[in-house]
């Protein structure tokens, strides 16, 4: 059983929690992920590592309420304990030297940051692109800002609640076009991650995608996270979860997230009617 320590929320849909874990603390990295499980019979789910401290033995995920484990989640609290978390788990983030720009769009900031400034760290000039559709989604803009300076944190929002009005790319096409990244890390909704590697791709400017397929074990068994990667199968959990993304078969990851959204729907609904064994 794994402690939950702390539990943040950001919004309506949106809650971290910090779970006690010291092993997984000493070895975790930025970019790998956790498998979790609420309870017993709970459904496994993939987070990525939002935060670690080995000294405190402790690691951090984020997730927003979608279907039905993320539901029950969320009516977890403080002192109360998750059944199964495994990790750290994927292969960390890495990027040659050079200025690099940290694309996130909504939860996936969640993962954007640890890289952010995991790469500072190294050595490396950041610039963060932070997306999300309305300011009340934005992610950890208070943690950037900590790491950042103005110059350096771009924000967009959909409906332009908040910093500039529309989508990523705008702010990337203007690195990328005065030259002040030469990589770039994006992670977040496929679309998002689809034409920021279009953008990067025009300049010839190598992007890494953190890739977020569905995943039942996490360890290359299953087969279920498979990702088409320049014509080749790949398996996100072990393989990845970071690919070339002017490589990826975008239409294909697009198709197998959808693949079993009636079947969500109709968890979620017995969960909601209170059918369903796997409540808290």
């Amino acid at each position: 059983m794994y402690k939950i320590l702390e539990k943040t929320q950001f919004s309506e849909k949106v809650f971290k929690f910090r779970v006690e874990a010291p092993a997984m603390a000493k070895h975790a990295h930025a970019g790998q992920f956790l498998m979790v499980r609420a309870n017993e019979c709970g459904e496994r789910v993939p987070f990525t590592l939002a935060g670690w401290n080995a000294d405190e033995g402790w690691v951090e995920f984020i997730f927003m309420v979608i279907g039905k484990t993320t539901e029950m989640l969320s009516a977890y609290e403080a002192g109360d304990a998750l059944r199964d978390v495994t990790g750290p788990l994927g292969v960390p983030t890495e990027m040659p030297d050079g200025p690099c720009a940290v694309i996130g769009g909504g939860v996936g900031l969640a993962i954007a940051f640890p890289v952010a400034k995991h790469l500072i760290e190294t050595g490396h000039e950041v610039h963060a692109i932070m997306g999300a559709r309305t300011k009340d989604l934005l992610l950890l803009e208070d943690q950037f800002r900590e790491l950042l300076d103005d110059e350096h944190i771009h924000i967009t929002t959909d409906d332009g609640s908040y910093g500039e009005q529309g989508v990523v790319t705008a702010p990337l096409e203007r690195l990328l076009e005065s030259k002040a990244v030469t990589q770039v890390f994006c992670v977040g909704p496929v679309p998002m991650m689809k034409f920021s590697a279009l953008t990067a791709e025009k300049y010839g400017t190598p992007i890494t995608a953190s890739l977020n397929p569905i995943m039942v074990d996490g360890t290359g068994m299953c087969g279920c996270c498979r990702v088409e990667v320049d014509g080749k199968t790949k398996f996100a959990c072990v393989d990845g979860p970071d690919f070339d993304a002017t490589k990826v078969d975008w239409d294909d990851l697009r198709a197998r997230q959808a693949a079993y959204r009636t079947e969500e729907g109709q968890s979620l609904k017995a969960y909601e009617e209170g059918s369903c064994a796997c409540h808290k």
